[in-house]
């Protein structure tokens, strides 16, 4: 079963009201049921047992998804997002460890809410870590207003999270910071263009950067020949004919005129270019 089988298109207003609809007319399966189906499916990759999983746990997913709309992402991208958690969850349920599909199915669904969020709330991500991560959520569901925090509040949470007060400071800020568009808004006067793109320079053309990446490529190039030069006579042809040649030799090719089997030159090959790793890398 892939992700794309069950996919439901919510990008219009409709389209989410018939969702809705099905999710919540969808009838509730009993553990044996459920047990049958899921069986089905692992042992025959029965595509409408999986179906008949999916769409009994879709009330599961919007559930889920509406605890997400404090984000201002539209709950439609939500609900879409966990109905992809909700079929990696049905592809790699076990029905024989004895746990309900919707006990193991609402880690999916919430993993798969979690990455769209911290992917489309901001531009630039504002939580990297897992640690960043824990906190951006709780920071989200912990503040009481959309207004700056107190100082009270700010050491309250950090108490609570148990993390620094610097960093309960860090991530609001990247919270509460707007983003800014690069080119900024048109306008016929250029002198009071405040955008990224008005004070940012294109560093392709830097003479510093032109110079680092010349001497970095000639390094590297330096580097290069002395890790092949390293070699014996016969690996150093095979790596040259193999990878730095216009018109590539073939294994089958190298092992005629080496009078050696093709795997015994890929061996040769896999060593010399082990040893050239190492003496890159020193």
């Amino acid at each position: 079963m892939t992700n794309k089988t069950y996919a439901v298109s919510l990008n219009q207003e409709p389209n989410l009201a018939s969702f809705l609809q099905v999710a919540n007319s969808a009838p509730v399966l009993s553990a044996e049921k459920e047990t049958t189906l899921a069986t089905r499916f692992r042992d025959t990759q029965d595509v409408d047992a999986a179906r008949e999983l999916v769409v009994s746990h879709l009330r599961h997913v919007v559930h889920v998804a509406k605890g997400f709309t404090g984000y201002g992402l539209p709950v439609a991208d939500l609900i879409q997002e966990g109905n992809i958690g909700l079929m990696k969850a049905v592809k790699n349920f076990d029905p024989d460890r004895g746990v309900r599909l919707v006990s193991y199915a609402v880690h999916w669904i919430k993993a798969e809410i979690y990455e769209y969020v911290l992917k489309n709330w901001k531009m630039v991500k504002v939580a990297t870590t897992k640690a960043q991560r824990k906190l951006f959520f709780n920071l989200r569901k912990s503040r009481k207003s959309l207004s700056a925090m107190t100082e009270d509040e700010t050491h309250a949470l950090a108490e609570n999270l148990d993390v620094p007060v610097k960093t309960v400071r860090e991530m609001e800020l990247r919270m509460t910071s707007s983003d800014v568009a690069f080119d900024g808004v048109d306008s016929d006067d250029d002198e009071f263009n405040t955008s990224p793109s008005a004070y940012l320079p294109d560093m392709r053309y830097n003479p510093e950067e032109l110079a680092i990446a010349t001497q970095t490529s000639t390094n590297n190039q330096t580097s290069l020949v002395a890790a092949i030069d390293a070699l014996d006579e016969r690996s150093k042809d095979i790596v040259q004919r193999r990878w730095l040649s216009e018109s590539k030799a073939t294994l089958h090719e190298l092992a005629a005129e080496y009078s050696v089997s093709a795997e015994r030159i890929r061996q040769i090959e896999k060593r010399a270019m082990e040893k050239m790793k190492v003496q890159l890398a020193a």
